[in-house]
C-alpha cells in the first residue's frame, strides 16, 4: 500500500495502470483480460486523436504556406503597378517630347545644343520608364481589337486581308507590366466587297 500511496504522491492519477498484488491474484485472469481489454481501447482512443491533432496540425501548416505565397504574389503585383498613377502623368509630358522632336522643319531650325540636351533628357525619361516596366504598343499589322486599340479612322482597303488589320498608328499606345495603360490610336483597314451589277 505504501507503494500505492507513493505513486499517487508522485503525481499519478486513477486513470494509471495499476499492477496486481498478492490480494488480487485470487480474482483470476478474467480481471486481467479486462484491463487489457480497457488498456487497448484507451490505446485506439488516444491513437484516433493523435491521428486528428496530427492531420488537423498539417492542414493549418499546408494553410500557412499557401497564405504566405498568396501574399507575396499579391506584394509582386502591388509593386508591380504602384507606381501606375505617376507613370500615367508622365506619358502626356513623352508625348509632348515626341510632338516638339516630330516637326522637323522646326525643330531642326533650333540650336543644335539645345536639341541635342533636349534629346538627352527625352531618353533618359524613356530609359526611366522602360526600367519601370513601361512599353510602347505597337500594334501595326495586327488585327483590331477594341478592348485593346482606339479607332482613329478606318480606311477602305482592296485586299480582303488586311479587313480589320491594323494599318498605321496615330497615336503610340502604352502598357506597364503588360497592362494597358493607353490605348494606341489606329488607322484600320475595312474591306468591303463591290457588288456587281
Amino acid at each position: 500500500m505504501s507503494g500505492e500511496n507513493d505513486r499517487k504522491a508522485d503525481g499519478d492519477t486513477a486513470d494509471d495502470v495499476s499492477f496486481e498484488t498478492e490480494n488480487d491474484a485470487d480474482r483470476g485472469g478474467r480481471d486481467a483480460a479486462e484491463v487489457v481489454k480497457k488498456l487497448k481501447e484507451k490505446l485506439a482512443v488516444c491513437e484516433k486523436e493523435r491521428q486528428e491533432y496530427l492531420d488537423g496540425w498539417q492542414r493549418a501548416k499546408a494553410d500557412l504556406v499557401n497564405a504566405r505565397k498568396r501574399d507575396e504574389e499579391e506584394r509582386r503585383e502591388f509593386v508591380k503597378f504602384a507606381n501606375e498613377q505617376l507613370v500615367g502623368e508622365l506619358l502626356p509630358v513623352l508625348e509632348s517630347f515626341e510632338m516638339a522632336m516630330g516637326n522637323r522643319a522646326v525643330w531642326e531650325k533650333a540650336d543644335k545644343n539645345w536639341r541635342t540636351g533636349v534629346e538627352y533628357i527625352y531618353s533618359q525619361l524613356k530609359k526611366a520608364l522602360a526600367d519601370s516596366g513601361v512599353e510602347e504598343i505597337n500594334p501595326v499589322g495586327q488585327k483590331f481589337d477594341p478592348a485593346l486599340h482606339e479607332p482613329a479612322e478606318f480606311v477602305s482597303v482592296d485586299d480582303e486581308k488586311n479587313d480589320r488589320a491594323i494599318l498605321a498608328v496615330i497615336q503610340k499606345g502604352h502598357s506597364l507590366n503588360g497592362k494597358v495603360l493607353k490605348a494606341p490610336k489606329v488607322r484600320v483597314g475595312e474591306y468591303r466587297k463591290l457588288e456587281k451589277k
